[in-house]
Formats: C-alpha cells, sequence, structure tokens
C-alpha cells in the first residue's frame, strides 16, 4: 500500500515524543550520549498525563504526535513515554507505518529497560513503579517474560501522585517524601527479595535522590534515560541507513500541545538550560 501522506524525504532531525515532561528526562540522556545529531521534542503537555486514559486514546494520541514528527523530517522516532510505548508502539509498528511510510521507525523505552535487566539483578526479582496505565496494560511482564521466561520474578505497583507532585514543581518538597516512601515501601512488602527497581516512567527519575533514599541499600535502582540513549546508539550502529537519515547538527527544538511559556518554564528544569518552544495543535 502506498503512503498516503508525503513526509519530506531528505534526511531530518530524531525525534522525541512524551506525554509531557518526562521524556526531557530521556532527550537529555540521549544528547550527552550521541550530542552531535539534531533533535525535537514533542511534548502533548496539553492533554497530559496519558497514564488513566484509554488503550484507544492513548494510540490516537501518539499517532497524531508520530505523524507530525514524521511532517517535520524525522525519519526516526522515540516513544519516550513508558504508557505510549505500552499502549501503543506495537499498533504503531505493525498498523500504522506499513500504511504511512514503512521505511520510517518508531521506537519505544520498555524493551530497551527489560533487556538491561539480565546484567543487574542477581535474585532474579524485580519491581516496577510506573503510572497505572502503564501497570494495567502488563508490558512489563510481558516483555520480561519474552526474554527471560519464568526466571525472573516481576512485581508492579501504580505510582499515580508522581507524575502531579514533578509537574507542579513539589519534587523537593516534604509532600513528596511522602508519597515516595508510601509507594517505594509498598512495593518491597509485596515482594522483599528484589533487588532491582524499574522506573518504568521518564518523569520518576526527578524524584531519584528521594527514590535511593527510601529504598533498600541492596537495591539497584533503573532510571531510563541512559539505558534508551544507550539503546538508541547500538541501534544506529546496526543501522547505518538509518543514522544516515538523521541529521548532525548538535541541535534541538521543543514543540508542545500546552502554553509555550508555561512549557519553556518547566523544561527549563528538566534539562538544565534555557528552553524556546512552539506551540502545536495535534489532530
Amino acid at each position: 500500500m502506498q503512503p498516503s501522506v508525503r513526509f519530506p524525504s531528505s534526511p531530518g532531525p530524531v525525534g522525541i515524543f512524551d506525554s509531557g515532561y518526562g521524556g526531557l528526562t530521556i532527550l537529555d540522556s540521549i544528547r550527552r550520549r550521541l550530542p552531535e545529531y539534531d533533535y525535537v521534542y514533542l511534548g502533548d503537555n496539553a492533554r497530559a498525563p496519558y497514564g488513566q486514559r484509554s488503550f484507544d486514546l492513548v494510540f490516537d494520541f501518539t499517532r497524531q504526535a508520530v505523524e507530525e514528527l514524521f511532517m517535520r523530517g524525522c525519519h526516526l522516532v522515540i516513544l519516550a513515554c513508558n504508557t505510549a510505548s505500552a499502549k501503543a508502539l506495537r499498533s504503531i509498528q505493525q498498523e500504522v507505518l506499513p500504511q504511512l511510510d514503512p521505511d520510517r521507525r518508531v521506537l519505544g523505552v520498555i524493551r530497551p529497560t527489560v533487556e538491561r535487566l539480565g546484567t543487574l539483578s542477581q535474585t532474579r526479582h524485580v519491581g516496577v513503579l510506573a503510572t497505572q496505565g502503564t501497570v494495567a496494560s502488563g508490558s512489563y511482564g510481558m516483555e520480561i517474560g519474552k526474554l527471560y521466561g519464568n526466571a525472573m520474578h516481576v512485581s508492579e505497583m501504580a505510582a499515580p501522585m508522581w507524575v502531579p507532585l514533578i509537574e507542579n514543581g513539589e519534587a523537593g518538597g516534604d509532600g513528596a517524601d511522602y508519597f515516595v516512601r508510601k509507594y517505594v515501601d509498598g512495593l518491597m512488602a509485596m515482594d522483599p527479595e528484589i533487588d532491582t527497581l524499574i522506573l518504568g516512567c521518564t518523569h520518576y527519575p526527578i524524584l531519584l535522590p528521594k527514590i535511593c533514599r527510601y529504598a533498600p541499600g541492596n537495591v539497584n535502582v533503573m532510571p531510563q534515560g541512559g539505558i534508551v540513549a544507550d539503546s538508541l546508539a547500538e541501534y544506529l550502529d546496526r543501522h547505518p541507513e538509518m543514522a544516515a537519515k538523521c541529521t548532525r547538527g548538535g541541535g534541538v527544538r521543543f514543540i508542545t500541545t500546552e502554553n509555550p511559556e508555561r512549557f519553556d518554564s518547566l523544561a527549563t528544569g528538566f534539562v538544565g538550560m534555557p528552553v524556546r518552544s512552539e506551540h502545536v495543535s495535534l489532530r
């Protein structure tokens, strides 16, 4: 089937998509690992959070974002959002790309995270803290089962208060301590043998100091930024034909579906640099 939409064919930036601000932690890690490439970040902040939305809505929103990034010249898009990766990635890859453009690629954050577990967990008991949508999807359990069979025991818990705390600038407050301890303690009570803790939402590294404070000392805490950055570098090494379609100017652009001034103010805290974004409407 021929593509129904014609996208720019010349090389373009790597696209990074998230429902909100959390994907900025992924972008920051990727830019540190691969500073030579150009990037465009799209945050669907006006419709965030995705965590409690239905599979159909998350799929529709993610498809709209992917098409927007394709229109802006991206040949490769990273879903820097666990909920989108859990609820939409497979359908995007199997149903949307063959119709839109089979030569473009969309990758997620769950698979590379799971692949790293084998080198970290000694007890083979793993915990996942994520949004309600990611936990309800069962995606981590399914991916872990595909790679490790029954050799890895998985316990998952939703931490619904963490994203609102972060996006309202409360990550450093005492209230955050209460909710970080509540969910970490709750997960460890489910399985005291957990020795590796996946932060299954890209917002959560903002709370990393508090998470490490309340997690037992023997537990490896896994933020995703460095893992996804390494995985992307390996992917581009394995696929030089895709690397050739990604421009190398060291630049980054920011796009948001919300008020750019609000986005710029909060995003600056995530990436440690001044942010000037532009507004876009997705449909």
